[in-house]
């Protein structure tokens, strides 16, 4: 079956998605598939770099992952074909969120096929990311002099995402940077 548009999962849910790890036949979601995205730190982590840019969610959403390998795919190229190694990306958020489908059939004889509402749970097809509003889903550092390239691989990456975002800048110094107690 092909893949459904991303409007359609955009809306957060909140279904009982159990997957049992002490009675396993007690799971309701059985088989979940294994999320696209293996690799979520790209560049040079050991570089020394003073500006970071997060991008963050607008609104609440709900992300496919295909979406978010598709965006790392497409920032990740564009960083390395302007900067090199100079920059580090990581994306901050885990596609822990299982979508489940019901089949649709058209055509003669769908209404025996689909059965309409009965058992409508669903098997599970992919996996999501649930971000709600403010919250951070890369996190991309670069040195001062390459920030125009920096915003505009955000801005690819957030084209290739169904939630609407914004890019924040801060620039840390090696004041902040010796001081600085938190993650």
């Amino acid at each position: 079956m092909a893949l459904r548009p991303g409007r359609t999962v955009r809306r957060i849910e909140r279904p009982y998605t159990r997957v049992s790890q002490k009675v396993p036949r007690k799971s309701y979601v059985v088989g979940v598939p294994f999320p696209k995205t293996h690799q979520f730190e790209m560049g040079n982590k050991a570089g020394e770099f003073d500006t970071y840019l997060y991008l963050v969610a607008d609104k609440d959403g709900q992300i496919r992952d295909n979406a978010i390998e598709a965006a790392r795919v497409t920032s990740h190229k564009f960083l390395e074909k302007s900067l090199g190694s100079n920059y580090f990306m990581k994306i901050l958020t885990y596609p822990h969120h299982v979508i489940r489908e019901k089949p649709i059939a058209t055509g003669a004889g769908a209404d025996r096929y689909s059965q309409g509402m009965r058992l409508s749970f669903g098997k599970p097809s992919n996996r999501a990311v649930q971000a709600f509003k403010g919250k951070k889903l890369v996190e991309l550092r670069v040195r001062e002099s390459n920030l125009e390239i920096a915003k505009q691989a955000l801005k690819k990456f957030a084209l290739k995402i169904s939630i609407p975002t914004r890019i924040i800048v801060e620039k840390w110094s090696r004041f902040f940077k010796k001081n600085y107690k938190g993650n």
